[in-house]
């Protein structure tokens, strides 16, 4: 009774499959959506198509693993465990074990908390130490995003001489620790004091006007810019005339 070309909505975003894509696990929630059950006892939406209450971002990567039952998902990937849950949701047991966080050798072996011997530790026990304790000490990953406002006046016939204006504020987003790390004396807290350094923070700016200053920084710090986004608006300065004022926003992600 199920067509070939099936659309979805799950959580408001639309998804256009095939039905063979769909049943391609057997005993999945999916698959008895749409073998067993009546067509017409699925909920839809109001233009018909078939609605899954669930998070509408993360099933892409669900009707990916249903396609060809592999898990493929992007670096730095911040929701696992959510995509775990919803693999447990739509009862798809390989997914959730893909998805399930690796124990260490240590933490598998039991319960017993006593420790080893330390004469009867292998040799490359020390090694294993360095490298952990190396490992404590490394700079913590994260992101830092840099934004600014900035306008400019352009004359009539695009005026070389166009007057700029300073930026007048460099505003830092981001985990609270990562921009007292990176910017020490010259971040401004006042507009969100008290912030704890797990936190993240889009309310700090920097106390200097040189953007080429934050980037020296965040260089300094380990940070490499990833991606940059920037728009502009215009409007006429006076009725009387030709010159118009653009102004501009601009963000530079940093990631470390």
């Amino acid at each position: 009774p199920f067509p070939e070309i099936i659309e979805l909505n799950v959580g408001g975003q639309v998804y256009i499959t095939r039905h063979p894509t769909l049943v391609s696990v057997p005993g999945s929630l999916l698959w008895e959506m749409f073998t067993q059950k009546n067509v017409r006892s699925l909920a839809r939406d109001s233009k018909g198509r078939f609605f899954v209450d669930r998070d509408g971002f993360l099933f892409r990567y669900i009707l990916d693993y249903m396609r060809d039952q592999q898990l493929v998902l992007p670096d730095h990937f911040p929701e696992r465990s959510r995509l775990q849950r919803e693999a447990e949701y739509f009862m798809l047991p390989e997914l959730v074990k893909m998805l399930a966080p690796k124990l260490s050798k240590q933490n598998s072996l039991g319960d017993d908390p006593c420790q080893s011997d330390p004469e009867e530790l292998s040799p490359n026990t020390d090694a294993t130490r360095n490298l952990t304790s190396a490992s404590a000490t490394l700079p913590s990953a994260g992101a830092v995003t840099i934004g600014y406002r900035g306008s400019y006046t352009l004359g009539r016939d695009s005026q070389t001489d166009a007057k700029f204006r300073r930026v007048a504020r460099i505003m830092v987003c981001g985990k609270t620790s990562l921009a007292k790390e990176v910017f020490g004396d010259t971040l401004n807290e006042s507009r969100d004091p008290d912030r704890p350094p797990e936190r993240y923070t889009s309310r700090y700016y920097l106390k200097f006007t040189f953007l080429e200053q934050a980037f020296d920084k965040l260089a300094d710090a380990g940070f490499h810019m990833v991606a940059c986004n920037s728009t502009g608006t215009c409007a006429f300065a006076h009725d009387q005339t030709d010159d118009r004022i653009w102004t501009s926003y601009t963000e530079y992600v940093f990631y470390r």
